[in-house]
């Protein structure tokens, strides 16, 4: 499950990205991003902006420079990151032309939401693209990280592989489904050859846009392989949350839930995908791909309420995977109970049970180190790994990415 962490550390803003919030619509308000005016010289507009947008535009320092046109507004702020009154709004200062301007403190490195608020209303900033988060289509934007190591998210000149939008029909919700389908660079060269295969699950409040949207993913997908760090393998994206069968009620958190709607029931959380998963769409991948079969060729990992789906899907079906990730995951109640008890069959079949958090996450919710901590002393085989300065935000799962694919499919004689 996604937390409010948002904490100013060092001069440094650390932000957690999934946070509910109210999302309205804007009519009244004549509010447009302008280019009329260029950014500082040291002020480069984010990756992340639409086309010829100038602003939101990034210091050397990681402060962010944020300007709309809103002239009819009275009060207009800006919230990058979190909320929760952990990571506060910060109030916007309108000149005399009708635009409004704000510079942020330095923002940590890696990919955040974040809302313009025009007189209480929350909206897009017009300057950047949106991405499916926090239960809607929000702003996003790119901070460059200092770090060299954090490179492999980065675009670079090798074999890419593709990433296919694709239709499945589903017996158990009874319904056309979408899943994203990453296949690797050689894959339609190398015709007659087989891939295994790692499903890899979003968190609360996404879809299956995220992981090759906001996660990039294929990215880091494509630089590991060119590196031969990782094995080729295909990945797919599904979204777990929308997998309901006809009237189950949705898994809606905080105030959101529609007014009079069922309240979610978390003790069933998790089964309905399970068996989309099951039955539906890892016999469809394996017939329309070429991927190998059998649960040596078969990972799953996810971020957050994803690696809670994780843990739901794969312990009690260790038949069908052998390879299983948690990115900060949610941890299911007695989840590990029966394996803390007895350790060595488990330690048998799986090959790779990863835990993954973020240092700053950890601070403020150390579950994860406390699950690592119980598994190791009950002898339970895990692998447990820290984002150093990370929060509960997509750089700690890329990292948790880059290191957990290339421990994949390494025994499985590939």
């Amino acid at each position: 499950m996604t937390e409010n962490e948002g904490v100013y550390m060092n001069g440094i803003v650390k932000f957690a990205p999934f946070v509910a919030l109210a999302f309205f619509c804007f009519g009244s308000q004549s509010l447009h991003a302008s280019q009329a005016n260029s950014t500082p010289d040291s002020c480069l507009p984010a990756s992340t902006n639409i086309l010829a947008a100038q602003y939101p535009c990034i210091y050397p320092d990681r402060r962010v420079a944020l300007r709309i046109s809103a002239p009819d507004a009275q009060h207009v702020q800006a919230l990058i990151g979190g909320g929760g009154a952990q990571t506060p709004k910060m109030d916007m200062t309108k000149d005399a032309d009708g635009f409004w301007t704000l510079t942020t403190p330095p923002i940590v490195e890696g990919f955040h939401y974040y809302s313009i608020f025009v007189d209480g209303v929350e909206m897009s900033d017009p300057g950047s693209q949106t991405f499916f988060g926090e239960m809607r289509q929000i702003s996003g934007i790119e901070i460059p990280s200092p770090v060299p190591g954090d490179s492999f998210y980065q675009i670079a000149d090798v074999p890419h592989g593709q990433v296919r939008s694709v239709l499945y029909f589903s017996k158990v919700v009874g319904k056309w489904r979408r899943c994203f389908v990453y296949t690797p660079p050689d894959y339609d060269r190398q015709t007659q050859k087989k891939y295994p295969v790692l499903y890899v699950m979003p968190g609360y409040g996404e879809d299956e846009t995220g992981w090759f949207n906001q996660g990039r993913g294929n990215v880091i997908l494509d630089n590991l392989i060119a590196a031969k760090k990782a094995l080729p393998m295909i990945v797919v994206t599904e979204d777990q949350f929308t997998a309901l069968k006809p009237g189950e009620a949705p898994l809606v958190l905080g105030g959101r839930r529609p007014a009079g709607g069922a309240r979610p029931n978390f003790g069933a959380y998790g089964q309905t995908f399970t068996d989309v998963m099951l039955t539906d769409l890892i016999p469809f991948i394996e017939s329309q791909f070429r991927a190998l079969s059998g649960r040596d060729n078969r990972a799953m990992a996810g971020l957050s309420m994803g690696g809670m789906q994780t843990f739901l899907t794969t312990l009690p079906h260790l038949d069908k995977f052998a390879y299983i990730g948690g990115f900060s995951p949610g941890v299911p109640p007695n989840a590990f109970e029966a394996i803390e008890k007895s350790p060595a069959p488990f330690n048998a079949q799986v090959k790779l049970l990863w835990l993954g958090t973020g240092t700053v996450e950890k601070a403020n919710n150390p579950n994860i180190f406390v699950l690592h901590q119980a598994l190791d002393n009950a002898g339970v085989k895990n692998s447990y790994f820290e984002s150093t300065g990370t929060a509960h935000e997509w750089l700690t799962w890329r990292r948790d990415l880059q290191q957990f694919a290339p421990l994949l499919f390494r025994s499985a004689g590939h």
